[in-house]
């Protein structure tokens, strides 16, 4: 199989669903679905969101492969990665799941990692100059509210992202 150049079907952001999580760190695959889906005309594959908690998020992606008829190679999660830095982002296929939970539970459920990541950072970034930052854990930002400037560096990564789909 050739995962160098991907033929996505289906695109599935992670997230959160209830109010208190949007706009959080956490949600940022959620943000990613809503960003292509006002944005993205040139691709044809199906854009969704999940509608279950993040560590849940299995059975909707098996769910969502069968309703669509796709393969797990075909398949694109778009989540948060807080291994990464803010402003980067990695595209991986057939990796483990790093600690992210979701990605854990959709590897348990559909019982393969061969599947393609979209892995956004959401790592806070020190401000130039400054001596290096201690390492935050994630449960220290991921549910935190997304500031204003940060929501600006996402933007800028979801378009060159977007340039690459």
């Amino acid at each position: 199989m050739d995962t160098s150049k991907p033929n996505f079907e289906l695109i599935i952001g992670l997230g959160n669903p209830d109010k208190k999580y949007e706009n959080t760190y956490h949600n940022v695959g959620h943000l990613f679905a809503d960003y292509l889906s006002s944005h993205m005309s040139h691709v044809t594959c199906h854009m969704l969101k999940s509608d279950v908690y993040m560590n849940e998020s299995g059975a909707f992606v098996k769910k969502m492969l069968k309703k669509y008829g796709a393969k797990p190679e075909e398949l694109l999660i778009a989540h948060d990665d807080s291994d990464i830095t803010l402003g980067d982002y990695k595209f991986s296929f057939g990796r483990g799941a790093a600690g992210h939970h979701g990605i854990e539970n959709i590897q348990a459920v559909l019982k393969t990692k061969n599947f393609w990541r979209l892995r956004i950072g959401i790592r806070p970034i020190s401000p130039i100059g400054l001596i290096k930052l201690k390492r935050l854990k994630a449960g220290k930002f991921v549910l935190k509210k997304i500031t204003a400037a940060d929501k600006k560096i996402l933007g800028e990564i979801f378009k060159q992202i977007d340039s690459k789909l």
